[in-house]
């Protein structure tokens, strides 16, 4: 009989899960951002501080940048463990990269709520 024990290593399924819902975040915010793009005549800055100065457009960007936080991390996690062999390059580049995809989160987050 196979218990299932608690963990904090993930499996297959929920790294399948995340990709997808990530991947599903950022496809929404990238056909919301289209149809602005196509659907605004002119983009002047007073419409593009307006757009973002809506809490939904926060929240919405918000979680698209989590969501590709996310989407980098299991993505660089599964590249990495295929091409890179030794452990600890490995371990040292996944560090790095996952630092550079917090980052990106923090830096959008100032500029997201400085608007």
């Amino acid at each position: 009989m196979v218990t299932q024990q608690a963990s904090l290593r993930r499996n297959g399924i929920q790294d399948y899960v995340s990709i997808r819902a990530t991947a599903i975040v950022m496809t929404a915010f990238s056909l919301f951002m289209a149809w602005f793009f196509i659907s605004t005549p002119e983009v002047t800055f007073e419409i593009w501080q307006g757009l973002f100065s809506n809490i939904a457009m926060k929240i919405f960007t918000f979680v698209t940048l989590t969501s590709i936080m996310f989407h980098v991390r299991v993505g660089l996690w599964q590249v990495l463990t295929d091409y890179v062999k030794a452990p600890g390059l490995r371990a040292s580049i996944e560090f790095i990269l996952n630092l550079i995809a917090f980052l990106y989160v923090v830096v959008g987050l100032f500029v997201l709520w400085g608007v």
